[in-house]
């Protein structure tokens, strides 16, 4: 079983085997996570977007590059579905979690942080994608050890801490950089 933690920081600066990237479609760089992973990393992470994902990624899948710059070893980009743009299915933002899990299991990735996917610009509403994020990493059958969802404020870190403990886990309040 994944032992998932709430994490208070920035995600570009978390010190695990893997970040995950709130991508979009394009896998081109963006705003919100993507913007702040794409800068923080350097441009070596753009290269290997464009070289490994040259049509995209669709919805609720993931893929990998090298980390660039940032702490980690590798980036798991994601794609999130699109609140406001009518993308409503909760199983696609699910499926963000564990297709970004498997793919830490291929490679190898003991410690991965997350974002929350898609509850930034996309709308999600916020209380629903904590729950989807806390609900399908501690489903998750992965190999991977510990994964953190990172958030950079006390009111959503609270929140996150609290979804976890009313699953019946502790949630570690220890602040990663």
């Amino acid at each position: 079983m994944v032992r998932l933690t709430a994490v208070l920081g920035d995600i570009t600066e978390q010190h695990v085997d893997a970040i995950v990237n709130a991508a979009n479609t394009a896998m081109r760089g963006g705003g919100g996570v993507d913007g702040a992973i794409h800068r923080a990393g350097g441009p070596g992470i753009l290269r290997d977007c464009v070289e490994r994902f040259p049509d995209g990624l669709a919805t609720g899948d993931a893929g990998w590059t090298a980390a660039g710059e940032l702490p980690a070893r590798w980036v798991i980009h994601t794609v999130g579905p699109n609140w406001r743009a009518g993308q409503r299915e909760r199983s696609l933002l699910e499926s963000c979690y564990r297709r970004a899990l498997e793919v830490a299991d291929e490679l190898g990735a003991r410690t991965v942080a997350f974002p929350l996917i898609s509850a930034g610009f996309y709308g999600w509403p916020l209380e629903d994608a904590i729950e989807a994020a806390v609900d399908t990493v501690l489903a998750s059958e992965a190999g991977v050890e510990e994964a953190g969802i990172a958030a950079r404020d006390d009111v959503v870190h609270g929140l996150v801490e609290a979804a976890i403990r009313a699953r019946g886990v502790r949630a570690d309040q220890r602040r990663r950089d």
